[in-house]
């Protein structure tokens, strides 16, 4: 039997002892007073007391009743602890140790088993999992840990030690899942882990396990152990006042440098440099990007100023574009100012597609009426790019760097070729970044790409 499911019996077990302890109080309140002499005469106070504990067992009962179907340990389909009595445990957990692991495993597969075979085979394949994680732990001599289902195919599990206890085990669990199959489905199982030594917040500690996740599907090794609080303050920091560290790189047109495009690190009170991948994050969780978009939009505008022949390109969240506060305040800086005009390109890029297109599309116009130039990011990548070019009205649009590292195989040459096709017939000119060799170059430039960029035309710059 699982830790889940032992600690969901302890639950209702409890639950039943303190719905039946008024009763018990009944009968004992019956027995003594059916014990007293015929002589004696129950009095009217007797009536009273029994009514009472009547009322209030009766009352007790419905309440515990109510709060049962209240309480949810379990989830209903997997039979693991729910996201949140997960959650509560491991806090508790926790607090009471110095070492303790948290590990993700996913099913990556588990919308495709959905649509393709349906709910109930995705049901399925979920419980079945748990029955098959339990089963190689065990195996592992390690048994009677929490396991709870945080969404969709994602499992987390608790243990009890380092990380580097474990990793061995987790990496040979992935390598023997490959060929997993449940009633001739195919499985596809990834995992991850972490430690206490990160941080003892639940809440990050989980967040952080999606973030390695991320990041080792794009196969990169990389582990922050910044303490989650002091990075936190340090970008709030560095945000306030105004402490970042801005890089140049050209953008050519043909021969001529046409657009710079801005890259921007955080500068923390030590001298240290945050990346954005780093930051980026903590911006959306503490609803901070407008005031950092706003920040580096004021940084463009004042270098707009010492450079008055330069176009310069920076990337912004389309959550602030689609914000009324953040247009008030491009309308304050643009708005009858002629040296910007067409000398600000906005980058925009996002993985889900924005479903009140009419909207965003008319906040776009706006901005290209004040002189911006619109450039949509990552074209052909796992985003709303291909969607976003048909349906929104904008300038440029940039390939992802995945074909254009590859531009000299003749299957990219032709994906590009057609990419390029796509915008022109647009009307939206192309522009292709990390040309990293000539023959790229020479490659891209028959292609009749309208922007190149690249560390072999133009090396980054500090500013």
């Amino acid at each position: 039997m699982t830790l889940p499911q032992v600690k969901e019996r302890e639950y209702r077990f409890k639950l039943a002892l303190r719905m039946v302890l008024p009763i018990f109080t009944l009968i004992i309140a019956f027995i003594i007073n059916f014990s007293i002499s015929e002589d004696e005469q129950l009095t009217y106070l007797f009536y009273i007391e029994l009514t009472l504990i009547l009322f209030f067992s009766i009352y007790f009962i419905f309440y515990l009743i109510y709060n049962g179907f209240d309480t949810k340990i379990t989830d209903n389909v997997s039979k693991v602890f729910s996201k949140e009595y997960l959650y509560n445990y491991l806090k508790k957990e926790i607090k009471s140790v110095n070492e303790y692991s948290l590990l993700l495993i996913s099913i990556d597969n588990i919308s495709e088993i959905n649509s393709r075979y349906g709910m109930s085979s995705g049901d399925k394949i979920l419980f079945e999992v748990v029955i098959w994680i339990e089963k190689y732990f065990k195996e592992k001599n390690i048994d009677n840990f929490p396991i709870g289902h945080i969404k969709a195919g994602d499992f987390v599990l608790g243990l009890k030690g380092k990380k580097s206890v474990y990793k061995a085990v987790l990496e040979l669990f992935c390598l023997k899942s490959e060929e997993l199959k449940i009633d001739s489905i195919e499985v596809q199982i990834s995992g991850v882990i972490n430690d206490i030594t990160l941080s003892k917040d639940v809440d990050y500690l989980i967040e952080n396990l999606f973030y390695l996740q991320k990041i080792d599907k794009n196969i990169t090794n990389v582990e922050d152990e910044t303490d989650p609080n002091e990075l936190e303050f340090l970008v709030i920091d560095a945000i306030n006042k105004k402490n970042i560290e801005v890089m140049l790189q050209d953008v050519f047109s043909g021969n001529a440098q046409t657009i710079k495009e801005c890259f921007i690190k955080l500068k923390t009170v030590d001298g240290k440099l945050v990346y954005p991948k780093t930051y980026m994050k903590i911006l959306d969780k503490l609803r901070i990007m407008i005031e950092y978009d706003l920040m580096i939009l004021e940084k463009v505008i004042s270098l707009c100023t010492q450079q008055t022949d330069v176009v310069f390109a920076l990337s912004i969240s389309p959550t602030s574009i689609r914000n009324s506060l953040f247009i008030a305040k491009i309308k304050e800086l643009f708005y009858k100012n002629d040296s910007l005009k067409n000398r600000v390109i906005f980058i925009l890029s996002e993985n889900e597609y924005y479903p009140f297109i009419e909207n965003y599309n008319n906040i776009l116009q706006t901005l290209r009426a004040f002189g911006i130039i619109i450039t949509i990011d990552r074209l052909g990548s796992l985003n709303s790019s291909f969607l976003y070019l048909r349906d929104l009205h904008i300038d440029i649009v940039r390939f992802d760097s995945f074909y254009t590292k590859e531009a000299n195989r003749a299957k990219y040459k032709n994906i590009i070729d057609g990419f390029n096709i796509m915008a022109h017939n647009k009307g939206v000119k192309s522009w292709v970044k990390m040309v990293e060799n000539e023959s790229s170059y020479e490659t891209l430039k028959e292609q009749n790409i309208d922007y190149f960029q690249g560390k072999y035309l133009a090396p980054l710059e500090k500013i």
